[in-house]
């Protein structure tokens, strides 16, 4: 069992195209556990480490935050195509 009072980090990438469609990748970290998912569908997809309830957790505040995640992805996008090849 983990420690709940760990600190978790989350990470984002910027927008990214998997087959024809634009997504976010996201990944939660804690110690040596982590969760990964993709937006806009907000399912965790890998993971080590989590418990299913702390799965339903984390899927739960994709949703609810997707919205703001996306626009800072987005923002980071912006600044690939500024600095581009």
């Amino acid at each position: 069992m983990t420690d709940s009072s760990e600190e978790m980090k989350m990470t984002y990438s910027s927008v990214v195209s998997k087959d024809g469609k634009p997504v976010v990748a996201v990944r939660f970290e804690r110690d040596r556990d982590y969760a990964e998912a993709l937006l806009p569908d907000c399912a965790i997809r890998t993971s080590k480490g989590f418990s299913e309830e702390e799965i339903a957790a984390l899927e739960f505040y994709l949703k609810r935050n997707k919205k703001d995640i996306g626009s800072k992805a987005k923002a980071i996008t912006g600044l690939n195509n500024f600095f581009g090849d």
